[in-house]
């Protein structure tokens, strides 16, 4: 049996909101495994954790950068070991280059090798280690574009332009005017900022994700002594609403708390005369 560490207790307790004991029972019950025991406390009712978190433990900055015409746009992500590096200056100048560079290349890998100022990036990052002290990482990068339209951003605790802890880019695919998609755009971006959804439509849901919620869900309500053919009635409801948690098009949306940002967006293209589609959106 695995050995369930006071670390493994708090880690679990830190995930669900559930007590120590149940905690202790739940990694008991599941030899130490995390998800496993996320799931057992959720069936027995004592957590509504829908997942492991999945927060890095790094600190650091993210890093926009967009082409002219809009329809391109990068994140990068350049990890530090304390949050004091994040606002040196030559930190900051380094990770918004890095992020100009990124919208030349296609992976972290490339990014890394490519050239700044004569040297690679890699290697400046290196002196950069050098001079300040701290270790420090190109974590990831990430790239959406649109045919036609506009990527829209916006950067959460920004220290500067287009850097600071948390930033997001927005898809839309329309002939609407940039003046129009700059503005629900930014609305849309910070609605994901602040609700964090996983999927874009319900048709992006993986099986596994969705098979996995509804048997947590079933035995929920078998739990709570209901027949097979209620619980499954049940389960049908709750998968509803797991779809308005973690679906950004089906998420009620966070200006105003009543309405779907799918349908936010219908309005939008209904006033601008024009389609605006949502193709996609990446959150660092």
């Amino acid at each position: 049996m695995a050995e369930i560490t006071a670390q493994l207790v708090k880690d679990l307790r830190e995930q669900t909101g559930a007590g120590m004991m149940d905690c202790k029972k739940a990694l008991a019950e599941n030899d130490g495994d995390l998800e496993a025991a996320i799931d057992w406390l959720r069936k027995k009712g004592l957590s509504k954790a829908a997942k492991k978190a999945s927060r890095a433990a790094a600190e650091g900055l993210v890093a926009i950068a967009a082409t002219e015409d809009g329809t391109k746009a990068v994140l990068v992500e350049v990890n530090a070991e304390t949050d004091f590096v994040g606002r040196n200056e030559e930190f900051q100048g380094f990770v918004t280059k890095a992020a100009d560079i990124a919208l030349t290349v296609d992976s972290i890998d490339a990014l890394s090798q490519a050239d700044y100022a004569g040297k690679s990036v890699q290697d400046t990052l290196t002196d950069l280690i050098a001079k300040i002290g701290e270790n420090m990482t190109l974590r990831r990068m990430d790239t959406l574009s649109v045919s036609k339209g506009l990527v829209a951003s916006y950067m959460h605790s920004a220290l500067a332009p287009n850097l600071g802890r948390i930033g997001v880019l927005v898809g839309l695919e329309s002939d609407a005017s940039q003046e129009t998609l700059q503005a629900v755009g930014k609305q849309l971006a910070m609605h994901v900022a602040a609700a964090n959804p996983s999927f874009l439509d319900v048709e992006s849901v993986d099986a596994e994700t969705l098979e996995k919620e509804r048997t947590v869900q079933k035995e929920i309500a078998m739990n709570s002594g209901k027949p097979e053919e209620i619980a499954e009635k049940m389960v049908e409801g709750r998968i509803r609403k797991y779809y308005e948690e973690i679906v950004l098009l089906e998420q009620t949306f966070v200006m105003d708390g009543e309405t779907k940002v799918k349908d936010v967006i219908a309005k939008a293209a209904k006033e601008a005369g024009t389609d605006i589609k949502l193709t996609g959106f990446k959150k660092f």
